[in-house]
């Protein structure tokens, strides 16, 4: 029985650094960019686009389409950052612990 209270304990322990690490991501802002800077997005924890700025230069009517795709682009490099910020905290929060491929905690 002292192996399960010890497990429970453990498991409690992890739920509340996986509360902190939620309550740390969702005050998280990632920005990315694309076009040398050109292009760039803000992005909060949750991955919710919260700014976008778009250098004056590139407002020409004739480049529109490629105005288009920088902000795409911006806004993937920003959730790649975004990615890479929760997994850190995730490897925090499990103390390392190798979660299976696919499991992603805690969204």
């Amino acid at each position: 029985m002292k192996n399960l209270a010890s497990l429970m304990k453990q498991a409690s322990e992890m739920q509340a650094k996986m509360e902190a690490m939620q309550a740390t991501l969702e005050k998280t802002v990632i920005e990315g960019s694309a076009g040398a800077g050109m292009v760039s997005v803000t992005l909060s924890g949750k991955g919710d686009m919260r700014a976008i700025r778009i250098d004056p230069k590139l407002a020409d009517p004739n480049e529109m389409e490629m105005l288009q795709d920088l902000i795409l682009a911006a806004c993937a490099d920003a959730r790649v950052k975004l990615d890479a910020k929760a997994s850190e905290e995730m490897q925090k929060a499990t103390g390392g612990l190798n979660l299976p491929p696919g499991l992603k905690l805690p969204f």
